[in-house]
């Protein structure tokens, strides 16, 4: 058993002869060409998240499920919100893009390795950033909810159970619903950035290990 132990291990080591070698320069040229693809999706990715749920908007039953804002009393709120929150959307863009292009310069091993961390960092906030928002905007919801005085004009669908169920039942109803969904949708979001951004993370991360390695 031992004999053929050995053997295998001899063999391993004939064959290991054979294999490619590569240098320094190749592994590091390797690694920066990997980090710039990474940064490049995190890139197109968030240029993706913010335009496509616009398109929600050309659908005419999703512009009267808007109209709620309205009848809530938040129209001028969520117009400042949709201001602030393009505001920073394009920040992060642009902070992307930033990394993207200082990442693409072909840089030393140390340098690398700053510009894979200050990358995963600005992902790490945007993903807060954007899982706080939902919460704020459910949050404006319940407050909506809480202070309108005709609960049944802004839900008509409410109206035959008007003379049931008074309406101070159904507004606590209504916002236990409301903040029900807003956990749900949040942690539904945290699933899908974790696959997308996670996934590209733990690959900046390994790359990061290696260029760590190649520094030893």
């Amino acid at each position: 058993m031992i004999d053929e132990l050995e053997l295998l291990k001899k063999d391993w080591q004939k064959k290991e002869e054979h294999l490619p070698k590569l240098s320094y320069e190749e592994i590091h040229n390797m690694l920066w060409k990997k980090s710039s693809s990474i940064v490049k999706w995190i890139l197109i990715i968030s240029i993706l998240e913010f335009t496509v749920p616009h398109l929600l908007y050309l659908i005419p039953s999703f512009q009267d499920n808007m109209e709620i804002y309205d009848k809530l009393g938040l129209h001028n709120y969520i117009i400042g919100l949709t201001i602030f929150t393009y505001g920073v959307a394009f920040y992060f863009i642009l902070q992307f893009y930033r990394r993207y292009k200082e990442i693409s310069v072909l840089d030393s091993s140390k340098n690398l390795m700053r510009k894979i961390i200050r990358t995963r960092t600005t992902v790490k906030h945007y993903i807060i950033y954007s899982l706080s928002m939902i919460m704020v905007i459910v949050v404006m919801m319940i407050i909506g909810v809480y202070f309108d005085d005709d609960i049944f004009s802004s839900f008509s669908q409410l109206q035959d159970k008007a003379k049931s169920i008074s309406a101070e039942k159904i507004k606590i109803s209504i916002m236990i619903g409301m903040a029900v969904m807003g956990v749900v949708l949040t942690a539904v979001m945290a699933g899908i950035y974790f696959l997308l951004y996670g996934l590209l993370l733990r690959k900046l991360k390994r790359n990061y290990n290696e260029l760590k390695q190649l520094e030893v």
